[in-house]
């Protein structure tokens, strides 16, 4: 049964290495090819937090000081390539770099952050991550301040041609680290680390109790996680041949955190569907609006609060009804597309709102012509507001239908699942 298992994963990892492999095929713009070597960074580094909030149970609001850091030092070494001390590195080994600096810098500050759980770590964690960004602001010789650090990939020799200019070659030497340390921290969650790692998140009482070391444990899953985070911090400087210091800010530490848990920190995946989708949307909607962080912020707010299992968690809950009677889950097609049409047109009435109020805010008296959804409105008009705040509580009012009609149609789907389980 194992030997199953781990074929199906296998061949899962496989298919999705194929798949991403293809991408620059269909997507072959400089614009595509940047975004998607953005989301190989982010997804190395959302699961590598992932290995510290969803394996271990520690919050941090810290953890981007490791991919910055190795980031600086990345781009140190790649600026001294041709001079004597450093004659030649090879670009393809520079997560290697990151990943040292990171492991060196999650001995450290892990040894004295995991001396505390819960809401003391995660102050801890804030706490090491500004100071980390005064250091970045304070000490210019190193860092250069607020300009950061411009650096140039094309160095040394090109091995078969390759030199790492083109953005295309820069991608599938992101792929291939991405795919790479994915698999090595998925298979980290199945060794008896991963499961002892997964008990001091649950019980750590418990764990004690029964002999292990607590600390030793966290201190153990913060420094892997901050390892393979300044491995994607790397990455991340060579992609964009620029280091500065918003990649160790706060903000680039909420940004993994928001990624984590809209994804679903629970499900290994999770962070991968979270990685994925948020930086397309931030990438893609601020050519649309100024206001993309509200929309975000007001997402991890309903996600947090009516699905705590993240996107992950909602496909996953669905898994014993396929596996089971998948009539059952064609069943719950239509009740689930009726609530998501309520909420939909509920989203987009309070994104109009949202759009003319910041629209108002910034447009002198008596402009009000702005475009919302590819279409004309007037931000002065009555008719504009009516129809938005109409849709928003129309939206409202269906919802509630819709939703206990889609409530209904899953307990009936689990019942019998549940019936034809125990016969």
């Amino acid at each position: 049964m194992n030997l199953v298992n781990s074929f199906k994963s296998i061949s899962s990892w496989v298919i999705i290495g194929l798949i991403a492999a293809a991408m620059p095929l269909i997507f072959d713009s400089y614009f595509a090819l940047t975004l998607l070597s953005k989301m190989g960074v982010l997804v190395m580094f959302t699961v590598a937090y992932n290995m510290l909030l969803g394996q271990g149970g520690m919050l941090s609001f810290g953890h981007a000081i490791y991919f910055g850091f190795a980031g600086y030092v990345s781009v140190h070494i790649l600026n001294g390539i041709g001079e004597e001390f450093i004659p030649y590195f090879p670009i393809v080994l520079f997560p290697i770099i990151g990943a040292i600096v990171g492991a060196f810098l999650g001995l450290i500050i892990g040894y004295l952050s995991t001396r505390r759980a819960g809401t003391a770590f995660a102050m801890i964690s804030l706490g090491f991550c500004e100071m980390a960004t005064a250091f970045t602001l304070i000490f210019v010789v190193f860092f250069n301040g607020e300009d950061g650090i411009q650096t140039d990939r094309m160095v040394g020799p090109e091995p078969f041609g390759v030199s790492f200019g083109p953005q295309i070659e820069v991608y599938y030497l992101i792929l291939f680290w991405t795919l790479l340390t994915v698999i090595l921290m998925y298979l980290i969650t199945k060794t008896p680390f991963g499961r002892m790692s997964n008990a001091v998140r649950d019980n750590p009482e418990r764990a004690a109790f029964i002999g292990y070391n607590v600390r030793h444990v966290r201190w153990i899953a913060f420094t892997l996680s901050a390892m393979f985070a300044g491995a994607a911090g790397s990455l991340h400087a060579i992609n964009y041949e620029h280091i500065g210091f918003e990649s160790v800010s706060v903000v680039q530490s909420g940004q993994v955190l928001f990624m984590a848990f809209i994804g679903g920190v629970g499900h290994f995946l999770g962070p991968v569907i979270g990685a994925i989708g948020l930086t397309y949307l931030d990438s893609i909607l601020l050519d649309y609006t100024e206001a993309w962080l509200l929309y975000l912020g007001v997402t991890f707010s309903v996600v947090v609060a009516f699905a705590p299992g993240g996107l992950a968690g909602l496909i996953v809950m669905h898994g014993p009804i396929a596996n089971t009677n998948k009539s059952l889950l064609l069943g719950l097609v239509k009740p689930y597309l009726s609530a998501i049409g309520s909420t939909t047109l509920g989203v987009l009435g309070f994104i109009g709102v949202i759009e003319m109020i910041y629209f108002r805010s910034l447009i002198s008296k008596g402009e009000g012509e702005l475009t919302i959804f590819w279409t004309e409105f007037n931000a002065n008009g009555l008719f504009s507001w009516v129809l938005f705040i109409g849709m928003i509580l129309i939206g409202i009012f269906l919802s509630k239908i819709t939703y206990r009609n889609a409530k209904e149609s899953w307990d009936n789907a689990i019942s019998v699942v549940k019936s034809e389980i125990s016969s």
